[in-house]
This record gives C-alpha cells, sequence and structure tokens, in this order.
C-alpha cells in the first residue's frame, strides 16, 4: 500500500510543493518507507525522494527547490522490489518529453514485463521496481504514437491502453508528462483506489485547478471538492491549460 498525489494548478506561477508536503503527510500512513516529490516549473523538472517520513525526507532547501505549479507526490509501502531509495517514487525518463511516474499496486507479471522492455523495447530498467516497468512501458508508446503523428491527448489514451492491455494486478497511478499534461489511471479491475478533485483558481479567472489522490483526506485537506473515484480501466487526462479528457482504456469483461 504506497499513497500517490497529482496535482495541477491553473497559475503557472503558483507552486504546488507545500500542498504536496501537506497532502503526503496526510497520506503518510500509507507508506512510511520512503516519500517523494517531483515538480514542473516552467518545463524544468525538481525532484526530491529518499528514504523516510515526509517530515524527515523535505527540509526547507529542499521545498524551495522544488518550485512549479503541477507535481507528483508519493509515500511508499514496499511491496515489490527492495527497500533501496533509488526505488522511491516518482521514477523518471527524460524521453519523451519528461514523464514521470507516481503507482500504488502490484504488478502480478512484472519480471516477465521487465524482460520485455529489455529484450522487445530496447529500454533499461535499472530497478526490482515495478512502477518502473509501467513508466517505461507508457514512455515508449508515447513515441511511437508521436512518431506517427497522433494528436496528443488520443496518443496518452493509447498509451495506457498499452500499459493496461500488458500488465496484469491491482494498480493506479499517475503520470506526470512535463509540459502536457498530468493523468490519472486506475487498473480494469479498481482494486487499488484513486479519486480525482478540483476547486476554482483563486488566481485565474474561469480556470480550475485540479488534483488526483489515493484518498479523499487529501483532497479535503487541501481545500479541494470531491469530484469522483476514477474508474476501473479509466483515465482521466488533464492538459496544461485544464482541458479535462476522459476514456475507460479497456473494455468491460
Amino acid at each position: 500500500m504506497c499513497g500517490i498525489l497529482g496535482l495541477l494548478l491553473a497559475d503557472e506561477d503558483a507552486h504546488v510543493n507545500q500542498m504536496l508536503f501537506d497532502g503526503l503527510t496526510v497520506l503518510q500512513h500509507r507508506g512510511q518507507d520512503a516519500a517523494g516529490i517531483v515538480t514542473s516549473e516552467h518545463g524544468r523538472l525538481h525532484l526530491r525522494k529518499d528514504n523516510g517520513l515526509v517530515k524527515d525526507v523535505f527540509q526547507t532547501h529542499h521545498m524551495i527547490d522544488l518550485r512549479g505549479n503541477f507535481g507528483l507526490g508519493h509515500v511508499r509501502y514496499p511491496t515489490a522490489g527492495s527497500s533501496s531509495c533509488a526505488e522511491a517514487q516518482p521514477l523518471y525518463t527524460n524521453y519523451p518529453h519528461g514523464v514521470c511516474v507516481a503507482h500504488n499496486g502490484n504488478l502480478t507479471n512484472a519480471a516477465d514485463l521487465a524482460d520485455y522492455c529489455r529484450n522487445k523495447l530496447g529500454r533499461h530498467i535499472n530497478t526490482d521496481s515495478d512502477s518502473e516497468v509501467l513508466l517505461n512501458i507508457f514512455a515508449d508508446s508515447l513515441i511511437k504514437g508521436e512518431n506517427k503523428g497522433s494528436d496528443m491527448v488520443e496518443n496518452i489514451f493509447s498509451a495506457v491502453e498499452k500499459v493496461m492491455s500488458l500488465c496484469k494486478g491491482g494498480y493506479a497511478g499517475m503520470y506526470l508528462i512535463n509540459g502536457i499534461a498530468l493523468v490519472g489511471f486506475r487498473d480494469p479491475h479498481g482494486i487499488r483506489p484513486i479519486v480525482m478533485g478540483t476547486r476554482k483558481s483563486s488566481t485565474v479567472d474561469g480556470k480550475s485547478d485540479y488534483i488526483f489522490a489515493s484518498e479523499s483526506v487529501a483532497i479535503d485537506t487541501l481545500g479541494f471538492g470531491l469530484v469522483r473515484d476514477v474508474e476501473p480501466a479509466e483515465a482521466i487526462v488533464i492538459t496544461m491549460d485544464g482541458q479535462v479528457h476522459t476514456r475507460r482504456c479497456l473494455p468491460e469483461d
């Protein structure tokens, strides 16, 4: 069991660092092994993660560096891989665009998928974390879709469909695609929880801020209103301009 959190603010000059810290603090019961935050500031990613509790991992000088209006947070309870800080999340790959993942759950076919990534996709898997597999399959599919000239939102949905078609088990997660979108997704069986919330932006007229979280307590604490659960096999894509797109990525059994 891990805690995951994602925020996208309408104001490009706002910062999500304190909200991510506060949200992870109220999700701390979901994981005490490690904590991490990644933020995006005008296209530059800032990442801090380590073993330990939220209050110990993020000191003042770390928080100052975690600038940006867009970010992910994670608290880890290790159910796969090891307790190495290298497996603390969010995880990051630079291509394409800079993609990060925060994930809660277990992939039952993680070893086979790691081999698939290495041997079929030519992608390097550096840890035993099944989250790294989720990241690399998604990133590879994004690249292939872009090479075909696909619309970006359609490309994102196609990449999530690829993930869901290959990855077996119970999982929920979020992708941060740098400068493009925040994505929330849930496994086809709906085993792991993820909820979505929103609020009106206090600084940008007519725009809204958005949040995904493992539990609604984080949404309430940060002053957002709960919208709904992400449905089984659903992906929700929120682009940088605040447009919300939803799709069931696999057909019902």
